[in-house]
């Protein structure tokens, strides 16, 4: 008779609400800096390349370094990477403040992205060997990724609102008194937890792992920014070259820096895929519904922000309810019935038109919903298929997962659009329009606009309805796509998952699977937990 796991307590909940809040600032400085571009331009002088540099270096660092750290948590111990990384947070986000160059800025938001992959997998890891309980775990990653999902929402608009007060590196800096709190309370509130026989930390895999990441991250968001080109193919192959050398050391070596045997159920494996699909159709079509909402529909940066709030509002009780769901239903059908909820919602998309705001604000709200539930249920699964003593590595491998779907759906999902949107603009009847104004609004709907700006007011007008209807074939292409994607994944998820139990069962019943983690891996190391 299996002994039922210990449930959580007051201190425990307390610790989890001390995990949200690096977790929300994390995800905030994804996106807080968009606003500040204007600005900091500006005020440092950066090139184009520099600018892209600026940007897009954090998210670079987060992905390339999170299997490394999740796997470094492992060995020296969750809470104590997670106090580093917040100093380090801290300490980078003054820097980042007050840089005087843009290669100050550079450097210190690659910085803060090292700092960052440290959080996120701590946070997730801690999460893991807080609670034992698997419904009170589900209930606790819900809100974890609610977290996740407010700051990502919160980034632009709590930027737009220290701009309107202060100057762009002020930011940065929301983040120093969250870091200093949790470096006050955290070693109060958070156990540690660690791997006994941890060994040492193999840095050539490290560094293979983060060339890896890194280059594929690299060349797929050059692909979906610039089109398919010599140097975004040598990224990924390059990429793809070093993350072979990476997975051929991990074998042989007798302590590795990710344990492979993670990789040996369909539990773990299926989860991944899932997660990675799910972010790359909330990342694509994010990043055309933004557009629209500036560009078709005409609406400031601050106001767009401010529409996508429903989604999120709409996603947080979902994701707090989905564990409850659980419960009484397999987790696989109710993450394949979100998946077919957020194809309805893709379905929406493919009928907005000029004037759809009401239609695509719908659209979205339904397919964040389905996809929360997905997101929800997935990384549970995902962080619980492995042992505790590797929870670190998998949350490590679950956040990278996540990344490297966030860039896939941009490039893929950003190529199809672009594709439809050219053959649009090229069908069009703008014979009286300049030749150059017509090539620069054949590279994109930022481009139109800008080249009706310079324009005669008949032609212009022209130019940008013939740009938005194209844009809108565009949009319709790719929530046509992303709803035939999770509609095959829903599939997938209710067949090759369905024999995962529910989150909680009746203590009598046997907890192992099929898919249950090889002994080998269960029983490789011990880890210890101390208060």
């Amino acid at each position: 008779m299996v002994v039922a796991p210990a449930k959580a307590g007051r201190r425990e909940w307390i610790g989890l609400a001390m995990l949200a809040l690096p977790t929300l600032l994390v995800s905030m400085d994804l996106t807080v800096l968009h606003l500040a571009v204007p600005d900091l331009s500006e005020d440092l002088r950066p090139s184009s390349t520099q600018l892209l540099w600026i940007v897009d270096i954090y998210g670079f660092m987060i992905a390339g370094w999170m299997v490394t750290a999740g796997t470094v948590g492992d060995h020296i111990g969750r809470r104590r990477l997670l106090l580093y990384g917040a100093a380090a947070f801290a300490g980078a986000s003054v820097l980042a403040a007050f840089s005087t160059s843009a290669e100050m800025l550079i450097v210190t938001r690659g910085l803060l992205g090292i700092a960052g992959a440290t959080l996120m997998p701590s946070t997730m890891a801690l999460i893991r060997n807080m609670f034992h309980d698997e419904v009170q775990r589900s209930r606790a990653i819900g809100i974890w990724m609610t977290s996740f999902m407010v700051g990502a929402t919160l980034g632009p608009l709590v930027g737009g609102a220290l701009l309107d007060a202060f100057w762009w590196g002020a930011v940065f800096l929301m983040g120093v008194p969250v870091m200093v709190l949790l470096l006050v309370f955290g070693p109060k509130m958070l156990p540690e937890y660690r791997t006994d026989d941890a060994g040492r930390v193999d840095f050539v895999s490290a560094l293979l792992s983060l060339i890896a990441v890194l280059a594929v991250v690299y060349g797929i968001k050059q692909i979906a920014e610039q089109g398919p080109t010599l140097a975004a193919a040598a990224a990924v192959v390059a990429g793809a070259l070093a993350g072979v050398a990476f997975v051929r050391r991990q074998r042989a070596s007798s302590d590795p820096l990710l344990d492979l045997a993670l990789f040996s159920t369909a539990r773990f494996n299926t989860a991944i895929v899932a997660l990675l699909l799910n972010s790359a159709v909330m990342m694509g079509i994010n990043f055309f519904a933004a557009q629209y909402l500036q560009l078709v529909h005409g609406l400031p940066p601050l106001e767009a922000g401010l529409w996508t709030l429903p989604m999120t509002l709409a996603g947080i009780p979902v994701a707090l309810l989905t564990p409850s769901v659980a419960r009484r239903i397999r987790p696989a059908y109710v993450m394949a019935f979100g998946l077919l909820v957020a194809a309805a919602g893709f379905g929406i998309i493919t009928q907005v038109d000029v004037s759809g705001l009401a239609v695509l604000v719908t659209g979205t709200v339904v397919l964040f919903v389905g996809l929360a539930a997905m997101g929800v249920l997935g990384t549970d699964m995902a962080v619980s298929a492995a042992p505790p003593e590797r929870a670190g590595a998998a949350s490590a491998v679950t956040s990278t997962g996540n990344e490297l779907g966030g860039a896939l759906g941009l490039a893929v999902l950003g190529s199809i659009g672009s594709a439809v949107y050219r053959d649009g603009i090229a069908d069009s009847d703008l014979g009286a329009v300049p030749a150059e104004a017509t090539a620069s609004a054949g590279e994109s709907l930022g481009g139109a606009v800008r080249a009706s700006a310079e324009l005669p007011q008949q032609l212009s007008g022209d130019l940008l309805d013939s740009a938005r209807a194209a844009f809108l074939d565009s949009l319709h292409a790719v929530a046509l796509t992303c709803a035939v994607v999770v509609t095959v994944l829903a599939v997938a998820v209710a067949v090759l998952l369905r024999n995962t139990g529910r989150p909680a069962g009746p203590p009598d019943l046997p907890q192992d699977s099929p898919d249950t983690p090889s002994p080998d891996l269960r029983t490789k190391t011990a880890a210890s937990a101390t208060p």
